[in-house]
């Protein structure tokens, strides 16, 4: 009786190593399920990180666009939230493997109980596979879709360019227009000219010397150029985007009056054109006052006729 005893008690220990052979398996199974996890959850955040950086690289100008990029933010977002959730829900069935884990070591009484409880978390993690698979599924869907809706962009930037090259030929149109007209308007008046697309006024037609208010005669020419601006701008289309810049010159010899230098000087010229063309009717949002000191001279001579020639207001239609 004593030897079988033995025998029986040498049958439940050989079965005990087998079972733990079992259990490690199972382990390194969970250990391999949770790697392949994390290394999909790495490669989907990268994707994810990607596609965020793209998004985020589409052109301001796109106005239209906004509605579709927000839509593909928030989808991203819903994403990565469901990524979140099926990786909490992962670290708490991990919290669930080694607790059972635990009580396999110190309950050999329950092994029936656990390899049940094995079987339910392996089909969990056939689970998590089969979500991983539908996200990866998504992840391919949204990729396609961002593609789609780069080309979408690359043809309204297209389209875009073409609606700028029209509005620039429209300026051009008007602008021809405006100095064709003042200089039908102002033909034979002393100290006016045209330099390429500017309208030039030298600055003792409208200044006195080392001053920055308009003289009798200045208010005069400039009311005339206002009259014209006038009739064209109510011609100009209200979505060009158009503006008469007043740019003020000095020359380079240096000043003894209230103003500290030449750039207050030619500023202070500029802006009083400009106040002047507003109590005239013209929409400051139009215009625009430059102040250039000497240091765009169209003279670089030294002589009292030089230095003429660079005090001046120039006048320029352009876009903003």
């Amino acid at each position: 009786m004593a030897r079988r005893s033995r025998r029986s008690i040498r049958s439940e220990l050989n079965a005990w190593p087998g079972y733990v052979d079992a259990l490690s398996t199972l382990l390194m199974v969970i250990i391999f399920v949770l790697l392949v996890f994390v290394l999909g959850q790495a490669f989907l955040s990268v994707a994810l990180n990607k596609r965020q950086q793209a998004l985020t690289q589409l052109e301001h100008e796109v106005a239209k666009l906004g509605q579709m990029l927000s839509l593909e933010r928030s989808h991203t977002s819903a994403l990565q939230h469901e990524v979140a959730g099926l990786q909490k829900t992962h670290e708490a069935d991990a919290a669930t493997a080694t607790s059972l884990t635990a009580q396999l070591n110190q309950q050999t009484s329950e092994r029936d109980n656990a390899q049940a409880r094995a079987t339910a978390l392996d089909e969990h993690v056939a689970q998590l596979r089969q979500q991983l698979s539908a996200l990866s599924t998504a992840l391919d869907v949204t990729e396609n879709d961002v593609r789609e809706r780069d080309r979408k962009i690359d043809a309204l930037g297209m389209q875009l360019n073409v609606a700028l090259a029209e509005k620039v030929e429209q300026l051009q149109h008007y602008r021809s227009e405006f100095f064709g007209r003042l200089r039908d308007v102002l033909q034979g008046h002393k100290g006016v000219q045209i330099v390429g697309d500017r309208f030039v006024f030298q600055s003792e037609v409208l200044f006195p010397p080392g001053g920055a208010e308009l003289s009798p005669e200045g208010v005069k020419e400039i009311r005339i150029l206002a009259q014209t601006l006038r009739q064209i701008a109510q011609q100009i289309p209200s979505d060009v985007p158009w503006i008469l810049r007043v740019d003020g010159h000095a020359d380079r010899q240096p000043i003894h009056t209230a103003f500290p230098s030449n750039w207050e000087l030619s500023s202070a010229r500029a802006i009083t054109v400009v106040k002047l063309l507003i109590a005239e009717g013209i929409d400051p949002h139009h215009l625009a006052a430059t102040g250039f000191s000497d240091y765009q001279p169209l003279d670089h001579g030294t002589t009292q006729e030089a230095f003429a020639h660079n005090r001046r207001i120039e006048f320029r239609l352009t876009d903003r």
